[in-house]
This record gives C-alpha cells, structure tokens and sequence, in this order.
C-alpha cells in the first residue's frame, strides 16, 4: 500500500507489518523518515515535522538522514551516486515530480542533463529499491559509482551484524559480530557473485531465532558487487550497495542512454531471525523464483561416477540404476561435447563429441524418457578453454590486456560476454543444442573469476564489468522464452554465483561442491538466512567422501542432511550395492511424500548445527516435518527435547514414525532418545494434526 501526502512530498510505503517512509524537504533534499512496524501517513508527517539538528564546520545535518546521498554539497558520508562529466565531477539535483505505476512509487530529480529516478515498490514485507539514470544531455556522462539504494536505520545501541562469508567448498557460513563505528566492506572484485560472500546482511541489537527485530537487506546481482555498512560518528547506521566493487569506473552513458541499477530488497521483521529468513523465503518464491509453485524433481548427476571418461551406453547403465531407485531427471555432466577428454579443451564448442555420442543426445535424452525420467545436461557457456575450435578462430573473443600474459585458471579464459557477436555465437550454440534433443535442464557453470578484464580497442573497457552480467541475464532470458519447457541451475564451482538476480532467472542454484554430508549443514543453515529450500540443490554422494574430505557415513545420514533442500545423488549407482540401492528408494520415496513440505512449506531452524543434535522444520497446512541430525554424542548425554514450532497449540499432532500424540505445544523428545545413536545418525519424523 502507498500513501502520499497533500504536498506530494511525504510518502509512506506499507506492507502487513511493516512500513517504509520518506520526505522531501523544501530544499528537495530527500530524507529517511521510518522503517519498521506499521505507521499511518500523519505518522510519517509528524516525523517529517521535527527539524533536522544544526550543521557545524566538521559534520553534516544530512550525513546519516539521506534516503540516496551523492557526491557534493554538505555531505561526508558515502556518495551513493558518483558521476562525473568533463568540465565536473558530483551531483547538485533538483526535485522534478513523483509519479506512479500499480504499486510503484518514482521519485524523479534532475541534475543539468542527468535524469535520476529512485524507485520503490514492496513486496509483502520486503521493499524493492532501484535506480535508473538516464543521460538526456549532449555531453557523454562517467558513473564512477551508481548504488542501488542506501537503506537507514533507527537509532540504536548495540548493532550486530550478521553476514555470509566462505571460500570453495565453504560457502555461506553465518557469522555474528558487533558492529563498530567506521565502515564495513563485503562484496565481490571477482566478476560473479563470488564464494566469499553472498550479497546480503542483516543486523539486529537483540534478536534470537524467533524474537526481536531484524533488519535485513540483499542485493540481486550476479557480478562484481559491494556493500558498505556504516556506523557514523553520532551512532546512526546506513547500508550501501551496488554493482561493481570500487570506484574507478562502472559505465560511460552516451547522450540518450540509460542504466538501470540492479534491486536491493530490504525487510523488517520483529519475528527475529527465524521470520525473517521465512518473509524472504515467501517473498523468493512469491515474486522471484521463477514456476516456483512447481515442485523441483529429484535429480541424479553422472560426474562423480564418471568425470571426463564417459559414453552413452556408460550414461544409459547409469540412467537404468537412477530410475530404479526413483530418480526423476538424469543429468550428464562435463566431457560430452567438443575434445571435451579433460579439463584442457573443448570448452567453447557445444556440439556432441561425435565418438562418444555419434547421433548426437538425442538417443540416450530418448532413452532417457523412455525410463520415466527428464534429461538433463551440464554446460559452462562463459569459458572457453584455449585448445578449442571456437578460441582458435577468435582469439580476441576473451577477456586480456593488450601486451600482456593471458592468465589461465583450470584451463581456461573468459569469454567477453559484453561483445555482441561473442551474445550472438552463444545463443546459436545453445538454442541449436537446445533443439537438436529433447533437453529438460541445463546445469549453467561459471568455474573461473574476472582477472584480465581488458578489451583491447573499446573506448570505455571497463563497461565489460557490468555488460557481461546484463548479457548473461539477456542470454538466459532469451533461452528460456525460446525454450520454455527447459529449466536451468545456476552454478559457479559450487555456491560462486548465488544472488537474487539469477535466481530470478534460474530454476535452483548448486550450493555447494561440498557434498560432504556434515559439512554441508552448516553451509545449509547460513543459505538457508536468505534462500529457500526450494533453490537449494543437495546431493548424496558416496562414502567415503573421496571427492573432498574422505569422511566416511552412513546412507542414512547423507539422505537426511540432502533432503533439506532439492533432493540430488550423485554417487557412482554402478558401485552400490543392492541393499544400498533398495535403501536409497525408500529414501527418495520419503523425499517425494514430505517434499510439499520442505520445498514449499515455511522453515524453522530448531536447533543449529554448532554442537551434538542440530534440526529443521518445515510447516504446510496440517502436517509438519522434522529433518533431525545428530553429528556426536558424548559421555552418555541425554539428547535435549525439540520444541516445535509453527503449529497450532490447540490442537493435537500425531507422529507418523512413532505413533506418539503430542497435545498443544508439541515437545518431541522419545523418538529423538530412541532413534539417534552415535555419530553422525540422523532421522526423518513426520507429524500431522489429528
């Protein structure tokens, strides 16, 4: 709900609990009002009232109070908006109008021939901020910087911060520290979303699991990307972010041109951190995932049983196995296309390699649905390796640096995306592959980061930054109205390029090429601040884990850990035994029977996997599903009790596992004392309202 005020200067945002308000002053300098639970316009309107506290020589009235501040004027805090023209640099804008559009709200401001529009829009609980600039002038305009939005908030005592940092193989891992005064940076230098941080923060002064207020925000970019939380020197904190990392250069607008930032999305949520991974997980699948109310099918993926030594009578053994055990996509992995034998050529050249495939996929895909099952195929569009057909004709079609060594990592360049005809190769390539087979899902990887991002005779190279995303997402766009019936997973060497921009585009993302099934529950519990189960591919692999770690486990805990999110194997199938492969089927049928629940269902996080007993919950309607791991026990230690959430205290449940009712506030504890032993066990309990 928007409301405005008389003047047309006050303006206040509303969704079911929360809202967001802002003011412009005669002065048409843009302040934040409110964020946080509901108010009324005369709310806002009193609070637009009080006058802002004088300026001195040393600080700035606005600094801390600005709903987008630039560059110059009375202002030190950080710009979020940096242009420069050649006879100036910095931004002294007037106000316009505002306007409207359904349920968004344009505040629209000048600057000579700089058009800046802040737009708002909310989404439930979650408000949706983004920037267009737009070059009406004669002369060309340099962005060094141009943010999505600068979010305020209250003034408090105390802040924290959480944040997802990692590296490969350890993506997503929550931290919780206390902020400072001073700035603090994450993001992304790499091209791509990076393993290190994913785009999101959240910060709070007292919150738990599932009480206190909570303020998070999450930018939806799949390049180089920045945020910048401040605590300023009288305690008033902002959060700033953007594409790109620094500030030496984002685009050069020619007159008639425009850029339009990416989104950031930011929340309230007084239901502590718990509500608020739920309100963003609802707002994903509301508004962001694509056919999100579709269920995700259980996948089997042919690398760790083959990597690069494959064929297609090796696939269709491996698809009979997978179909047995109740598989419902195959997917073949690297090594099917080119001189694709290692990973030292063939990227690039996406046609069926003629001796592993000799009538290209369509056979084995044919095969493949004859056993009940979609087909499904990995590619890595962005690369090329420098032994392949497609480099060896355009050399210059790759990211370098004119006179300089180009750096190769696993093998390979970059592809420079930004470059129309490199867009074009690409979208005959793959809408050819996409047609010549009955094709279902491509897994879509990004296995190298941006290092010598040059383009040797563009005027502007450094364009190549931004345009190489803004290609990617036309690409897949493309693809997908062309091919409406194939879905696509984001992956970059696991969890390299997870944001809310690709996800708008893509079907699931892989979180992790850690499989390790105890590794992988911390790595799920921080996805799982921000992204919903229904995205989060997770495979069980084999024991033991000779890919990573060389833990050994039991079938039955590599399941219950995978089955968090979208269920995946991908263990050599040729190799397991029978009793191993009857096992698994009960489990995939498991899956199938509660996965309305875990991919659609609202999460809770009962207990998180820092010690002994960690476990998550899912709730949908009447019935509700408890997914319990249990990494050691120790000295004989009773297991503590879980205490349900979500459910109606009223009314009675009825474990399905093991016949137990349990009356109002549901406390399950002798199923847990009797079915976990050990180390690393774990344990499915499913109940339903009787």
């Amino acid at each position: 709900m928007l409301e405005i005020a008389e003047n047309g200067r006050t303006w206040v945002l509303s969704g079911p609990t929360s809202s967001y308000a802002v003011h412009l002053t005669e002065h048409d300098e843009l302040l934040h009002l409110h964020w946080g639970p509901a108010i009324a316009l005369a709310d806002a309107e009193e609070l637009a009232a009080r006058p802002l506290p004088g300026a001195s020589s040393f600080e700035s009235q606005l600094d801390g109070r600005e709903e987008y501040p630039v560059e110059g004027g009375p202002r030190f805090a950080r710009p979020a908006l940096s242009v420069r023209t050649p006879e100036r640099r910095g931004t002294e804008w007037t106000f316009e109008r505002y306007d409207t559009e359904g349920d968004e709200l344009r505040l629209r401001f000048r600057d000579s021939g700089l058009a800046i529009t802040l737009h708002y829009r909310t989404r439930g609980d979650v408000v949706e901020r983004w920037t267009t600039l737009d070059n009406d002038g004669a002369e060309p305009l340099e962005l060094l910087r141009a943010d999505s939005a600068t979010w305020t908030l209250p003034e408090r005592e105390g802040w924290r911060l959480s944040q997802l940092h990692g590296r490969w193989a350890a993506e997503s891992r929550l931290v919780r520290s206390d902020l400072t005064y001073g700035e603090k940076v994450i993001g992304s230098r790499r091209g791509h979303t990076g393993h290190q941080h994913l785009p999101w923060v959240a910060l709070d002064t007292d919150a738990t699991e599932e009480r206190g207020e909570v303020y998070g925000c999450a930018l939806a970019w799949s390049g180089s990307w920045r945020l910048a939380v401040a605590q300023l020197p009288d305690a008033r904190v902002q959060i700033t972010g953007g594409a790109g990392y620094d500030d030496s250069g984002l685009l050069l607008l020619a007159p008639g041109e425009s850029f339009t930032t990416p989104v950031f999305a930011g929340l309230w949520s007084d239901t502590g951190y718990g509500g608020a991974s739920r309100t963003w997980h609802t707002y994903q699948r509301t508004y962001v995932i694509p056919d999100a109310d579709q269920d995700r099918p259980v996948l089997y993926n042919s690398w760790e049983a083959t990597q690069f030594d494959i064929s297609e009578d090796q696939q269709e053994v491996l698809a009979r196995r997978a179909a047995a055990v109740g598989v419902e996509l195959f997917v073949v992995d690297d090594g099917w296309f080119g001189a694709r034998t290692s990973d030292r050529a063939g990227l690039g050249d996406w046609t069926p390699n003629p001796d592993r495939f000799p009538a290209g996929l369509k056979p084995l895909a044919d095969r493949v649905h004859a056993l009940g099952m979609q087909f499904g195929i990995w590619v890595e569009p962005e690369m090329v390796n420098a032994d392949s057909d497609l480099y060896r004709a355009h050399p210059d079609w790759v990211q370098y640096q004119e006179g300089r060594k180009r750096t190769e990592f696993r093998n390979q360049l970059v592809l420079n995306l930004a470059r129309e005809d490199v867009q074009e190769y690409l979208w005959e390539q793959l809408d050819g592959l996409l047609s010549s087979a009955p094709i279902d899902y491509v897994k879509w990887d990004f296995n190298r980061c941006f290092t010598d991002a040059g383009w040797p005779g563009e005027a502007y190279p450094q364009r190549l930054w931004v345009d190489h995303v803004r290609a990617l997402y036309g690409l897949l766009d493309r693809l997908r109205e062309a091919h409406p019936g194939v879905a696509f997973e984001s992956c970059s060497g696991g969890g390299g390029r997870i944001d809310l921009g690709i996800m708008s585009r893509t079907d699931q993302v892989w979180t992790s090429d850690n499989t390790d099934p105890l590794d992988r529950l911390a790595i799920q519990h921080g996805f799982s601040q921000i992204h919903p189960a229904r995205v989060m591919a997770a495979w069980v692999t084999d024991s033991p884990n000779t890919q990573l770690n060389g833990r050994v486990s039991s079938l039955r805990f590599r399941f219950v850990s995978a089955m968090a999110g979208v269920l995946g194997v991908g263990g050599d199938l040729s190799e397991w035994t029978e009793e191993e492969l009857a096992e698994a089927r009960r489990w995939v049928d498991l899956y199938k029977e509660i996965r309305p629940l875990v991919q659609h269902g609202d999460l809770y996080r009962l207990r998180p996997p820092t010690g002994g007993l960690s476990a998550v919950q899912y709730v949908r309607g009447d019935e509700t599903v408890v997914l319990a791991l249990l990494q050691a026990q120790h000295y004989g230690e009773p297991l503590p009790a879980l205490r349900l959430r979500g459910l109606d205290p009223t009314a009675s449940y009825e474990c399905l596992e093991t016949g137990e009712v349990h009356r109002g506030a549901v406390l399950l504890h002798h199923g847990l004392r009797t079915g976990l032993r050990g180390d690393l066990d774990a344990m499915v309990l499913r109940l339903r309202r009787i």
